[in-house]
């Protein structure tokens, strides 16, 4: 392997890594302030169905 595959592979673990670490603090997140966001606006986001499988 040559200097620039080897970095281009480092960089991909390494943007690999961040976004695990974000999709699992994202999870964290939602999970943690989903009853405090339902609380304050009176009802929980809209599910897939609701949004034609499009993103609320």
């Amino acid at each position: 392997m040559d200097v620039p595959d080897y970095a281009r592979q480092v960089l991909a673990d390494e943007g690999n890594d961040l976004r695990h670490r974000f999709l699992g603090a994202a999870a964290h997140f939602a999970q943690e302030w989903e009853p405090h966001f339902a609380e304050r606006f009176g009802h929980p986001a809209p599910t897939k169905d609701e949004t034609n499988g499009r993103a609320a």
